[in-house]
């Protein structure tokens, strides 16, 4: 697979949204493991996980646990950038003392000395942001997480991120997909200060493009044309945006992150680009 940078690693333009494994709905162990192999296999390096993503509430960690578990039993899991998050914890907790103890925990269950990207999942209304973004800087420097990065934040927020941690914010993930685009602006930021951008659900709304007069068909029309599904073209469509994109498109089975993976190799058209961005 193509790579993209995060920080100072590569790392394949696609990545793995994991959290589609520990929700509602969610396939039984072995379908899971098999669709983070398949991931694996079909060269995917990022995995995105979270302590909030499970779906019982003795079960904080479930997510964490089983990307632990699938990269533990495959040759190629040490060669993955495994990016959770803390602070969202249902109801959420952007605390410094909340974030110190939720990484904690984190490093137990993936079984590391050192996250390899840990973000702050979501902002605390009760917290100040400098506060929540300071605890990253001083577990960067203690040597517990080899990257900080920040999730659902404005400009302002990267701005202030980036400025806190020394120049040192290498991620960004925003939800960005043809249903929800307000994370242009942030997106265009990251470029400019080139830092990745990873859009999460980046698959929102794109089932419904090929119903009849969907504002999305155009993505059905282009996949047509090309012999994929709208799907690939989406994946395709947001690469082609920056280099700093980088993709983690959840996935429950191994069919579905195999079909993702292989985006970076559709070349879509300066015309088709065009098109789908005045969707």
């Amino acid at each position: 697979m193509q790579t993209r940078r995060i920080g100072d690693l590569d790392v394949g333009a696609i990545g793995l949204g994991a959290m589609p494994l520990s929700i509602e709905g969610r396939p039984d162990e072995a379908r899971s493991l098999a669709t983070i192999h398949a991931a694996l296999d079909a060269g995917v390096t990022l995995i995105d996980t979270a302590d909030a993503y499970h779906l019982h509430a003795d079960e904080v960690g479930h997510n964490e646990t089983l990307v632990a578990k699938a990269l533990a039993s495959h040759d190629r899991g040490r060669d993955v950038l495994v990016a959770t998050k803390g602070g969202h914890l249902r109801p959420g907790d952007g605390s410094p003392r909340h974030l110190r103890e939720a990484c904690e925990a984190s490093l137990r269950r993936l079984g590391v000395e050192a996250i390899g990207l840990y973000q702050f999942h979501r902002p605390d209304p009760r917290v100040p942001y400098a506060e929540s973004v300071g605890v990253l800087r001083e577990l960067l420097d203690e040597g517990k997480i080899r990257a900080a990065g920040i999730s659902n934040a404005g400009p302002g927020m990267i701005r202030q991120a980036n400025d806190i941690l020394g120049g040192r914010l290498v991620a960004v993930q925003n939800q960005f997909s043809p249903a929800f685009r307000s994370s242009e602006p942030e997106l265009r930021l990251c470029d400019e200060l080139g830092i990745a951008f990873l859009p999460w659900s980046p698959l929102g709304g794109i089932s419904r493009a090929s119903a009849l007069g969907s504002a999305h068909a155009p993505f059905a029309r282009i996949a047509e044309a090309h012999g994929v599904g709208p799907q690939r073209v989406c994946l395709a469509w947001m690469l082609a945006k920056s280099p700093v994109v980088v993709p983690i498109p959840g996935a429950s089975r191994p069919e579905t992150i195999r079909d993702s993976a292989a985006a970076p190799d559709l070349v879509l058209s300066a015309g088709e680009i065009a098109e789908l961005d005045a969707v």
